[in-house]
């Protein structure tokens, strides 16, 4: 067989009963990142269509430094650092480019890089392209961050130290201790990464994030991706005006790649002022907050203060029971499991956003009863 190794490991995913496979989206959302709805917002789709009538091109047609940067790529990047309030942005065509491309790119030999256990993927899959030294710390544990730069410069380590965290776990839903985080890398002369995803939108004044405050600092960047809240597609890397410069001129994820689409830059700004615009809609994903909260707790459900309430089994096999027998009486639960958890945290993961309302929270708070008995 030309893919035995291919087949091979496909069958042992499906012994392990950790085999993946795409289906269409059905029943109520309680699995998207899509928090405010702007996914299907008609202001963002009128901003689109209303480009498309001017003429604006659907692709860039090269790379940023090949004729591929539009006037709307740098539009974006203008107002998304006088948004965030840094000294410049970087647009990319989604989050996990982004942070590959940062990790791989930023830090250097001699560097060390000391990230949250639980950091995302994308990360990890930069780290495995970066010349610096990595290490993970313990998940949100702040002295276990300066532990690692202290012992690594016992041990020797002269370069610049790099703390790697989410400012809110999408797995978990909670929070990193930022404010802890920020006056460690100011003792330690070291560079704060915050990935924002799913801050985004949602906290802090007009959604700018759980990183307001530190944004604007010479030793913070932050990652907005844009696909989540603010319901389109892309990522953009808000720091030092060294940081971009850097990345233009030495990262290869970026300078060898097609540049996305202006039209989808011109759909993030617009983004962007919806969410300064519309402070409704963070009031209504609050609220759908606050009555999940009090709905679910009866089942174990974790409250977080925070848009993403797990509910941890355990059992991998249970988890994905339960979360088929949720999915067949009409709510789009997940089960989430191994390896994107650890070992013995299998868990339905539900995200609550402007797609469903109280009817549907209190409707899913029965079902899941049901289910889990």
């Amino acid at each position: 067989m030309m893919f035995a190794a291919q087949e091979r490991d496909l069958a042992a995913l499906a012994a392990a009963d950790r085999y993946r496979s795409l289906r269409p989206r059905q029943g109520v959302d309680f699995a998207s990142n899509d928090y405010l709805g702007l996914a299907g917002s008609d202001r963002l789709r009128g901003a689109m269509v209303d480009a498309l009538r001017r003429g604006m091109p659907v692709g860039s047609g090269g790379s940023r430094l090949l004729r591929g940067n539009a006037p709307e790529h740098e539009a974006l990047e203008a107002d998304a650092a006088t948004f965030f309030g840094t000294a410049t942005a970087l647009f990319f065509a989604s989050g996990y480019v982004a942070n590959t491309i940062l990790f791989a790119t930023l830090p250097q030999r001699g560097d060390l890089i000391v990230h949250d256990a639980l950091i995302h993927a994308s990360a990890h899959e930069g780290m495995r392209l970066t010349r610096a030294t990595f290490v993970a710390a313990a998940h949100n544990d702040a002295n276990a961050f300066e532990d690692a730069i202290v012992d690594w410069r016992r041990s020797g380590g002269t370069g610049r130290a790099w703390i790697a965290v989410e400012s809110l776990y999408s797995m978990d839903g909670d929070r990193a201790p930022l404010v802890a985080l920020a006056e460690i890398a100011d003792r330690h002369d070291a560079i704060l990464l915050i990935d924002e995803a799913h801050a985004t939108g949602v906290f802090g004044t007009d959604g700018r994030g759980l990183a307001e405050g530190l944004d604007g600092r010479e030793n913070v960047i932050s990652l907005r991706t844009c696909g989540k809240a603010l319901g389109c597609e892309g990522a953009l890397l808000c720091g030092p005006a060294t940081m971009r410069e850097f990345i233009v001129n030495r990262g290869r994820g970026f300078i060898f790649s097609t540049a996305p689409s202006p039209l989808m830059a011109l759909a993030v700004g617009e983004a962007l002022r919806i969410i300064a615009d519309e402070p409704a809609r963070r009031k209504r994903l609050w609220d759908l907050i606050a009555t999940a909260e009090r709905v679910l707790a009866p089942y174990g459900v974790a409250a977080t203060g925070s848009q993403i309430l797990p509910l941890v089994l355990g059992d991998a096999a249970r988890t994905m029971r339960v979360a088929g027998a949720i999915q067949a009486a009409g709510f789009d639960v997940r089960g989430i499991r191994p390896p994107t958890v650890p070992e013995g945290t299998s868990r339905l993961r539900i995200s609550l956003t402007l797609n469903a309302a109280v009817a549907d929270i209190e409707a899913l708070g029965k079902v899941m009863g049901e289910a889990l008995q």
